[in-house]
């Protein structure tokens, strides 16, 4: 897992920290008051700045500290 080729933006940031939780789309959606499909998008720009195939290697990114 590499460094993202673009900074990750402050709602990516967001998003992520609420994956870190463990909530689920939806979850996250209610607690950051944007629609599910905000929440998806900003989940595959994640997954494609940082070269990660699905949310588990995702947040083994995030936790190895980028």
């Amino acid at each position: 897992m590499a460094r993202p080729s673009e900074p990750v933006t402050r709602a990516e940031q967001r998003v992520l920290d609420q994956l870190l939780q463990g909530l689920s789309n939806r979850a996250i959606a209610t607690a950051l008051v944007v629609s599910p499909r905000t929440v998806e998008c900003h989940i595959s720009h994640l997954l494609a700045k940082t070269g990660c195939s699905n949310r588990t290697q995702l947040l083994l990114w995030a936790l190895s500290g980028r």
